[in-house]
């Protein structure tokens, strides 16, 4: 398998990229290879200063690259030579035949900028209005799979409708559920409750067969094992994504700073568990989540990413290609679409 990465995207780039790839050179099988997209000569200097030669590494030079402040789709249409942009060019699946055609990519690059490239080289799957990005969140009531976390922040119904679909089938390959509970993100459960887009993409839902629609759910209830698929647009999703973040990480911060000057011994029992909860909530562990609905996988990660979160968000994309998730949800939104209203078919 040929996993690319965008060594020159992030707020940590190139070094922590890099090092992220050095890590996850070590768990990945002997016949997988890294293809390097940025600047060559200061990856190949990293590597050779990291006292790493190993062939399964190789290289794609680009000229440009694309910073988190700018405008995504102009920088995307005049930075053809980007390292995203030829990143998503090798993540295609109608460019298998260039050489280092990947089978996964990877970014932690601007986000905007990651989805317009995938959507205009990648193109979308037959089927497939907009792409979406899916996180899963954990929870001790187990994992919970959003869509859209940023994506697309101003949806039809209809979009939300198929990030139902991803998020559903996501959780049914990576995590085992059979019948998936899908809710819609709402500012109550009342029925009469939310916007129009709320309203509409809870009809579509609704009147889908083959569907386990369980209604609207709350922010606060996100945690409590209501459901096991989220759908909301993407300004809602990252909101709600980076809100969880910084909330998980300061909870057990504070709590490990209480128990710690109440009861010194008792911190030093308590220490491995404490670690061990940061550790699950910690975002670096997780590494990146699939803009799902391109021709192609495309990983996007964390712009505040380390070494630790690249070689994470790699383990991830590997499962991804193997699990064949974008076989699945091509096959999914064929079978649910043809059963569902008129208007989750207007794109």
């Amino acid at each position: 398998m040929r996993l690319g990465v965008d060594v020159m995207g992030g707020d940590h780039a190139p070094d922590e990229i890099l090092k992220g790839c050095v890590r996850a050179l070590s768990a990945l099988d002997p016949g997988d290879e890294l293809v390097l997209i940025g600047d060559e000569a200061s990856a190949r200097d990293f590597m050779l200063e990291a006292g790493v030669r190993d062939d399964r590494l190789r290289f794609v030079h680009t000229t440009q690259s694309i910073e988190m402040a700018e405008s995504p789709v102009e920088a995307v249409r005049t930075k053809t030579d980007s390292s995203i942009v030829r990143m998503a060019r090798l993540g295609a699946y109608r460019h298998r035949q260039e050489p280092l055609a990947c089978d996964a990519v990877l970014s932690a690059g601007n986000t905007g900028a990651c989805v317009s490239a995938a959507t205009l080289h990648m193109r979308r799957l037959p089927g497939v209005h907009r792409p979406g990005i899916t996180v899963t969140i954990p929870t001790f009531n187990g994992p919970v799979v959003l869509c859209d976390a940023g994506a697309n922040p101003e949806p039809r119904p209809a979009h939300l409708w198929q990030y139902g679909i991803m998020a559903e089938v996501v959780s049914r390959i990576v995590h085992g559920r059979q019948s998936p509970r899908v809710a819609v993100m709402n500012i109550g459960a009342e029925e009469a409750k939310g916007t129009d887009l709320i309203q509409g993409t809870a009809a579509l839902i609704r009147a889908t067969p083959g569907i386990r629609y369980v209604g609207y759910i709350e922010g606060r209830d996100l945690f409590e094992g209501v459901a096991d698929v989220v759908v909301t647009d993407g300004l809602v999703g990252n909101t709600l994504l980076k809100m969880a973040e910084g909330l998980a990480r300061s909870l057990i911060s504070g709590i490990s700073a209480e128990v710690l000057a109440a009861d010194p011994d008792l911190m030093l029992r308590l220490e491995p568990i404490f670690r061990e909860m940061f550790r699950k909530n910690d975002y670096h562990e997780h590494g990146g989540a699939p803009l799902l609905g391109v021709g192609g996988v495309c990983m996007i990660a964390h712009g505040s990413s380390n070494a630790r979160s690249i070689s994470a968000a790699l383990r991830e994309a590997r499962a991804i290609v193997k699990a064949g998730i974008n076989d699945a949800l091509v096959a999914r939104i064929a079978e649910l679409t043809p059963q569902a209203p008129d208007e989750a078919r207007r794109a």
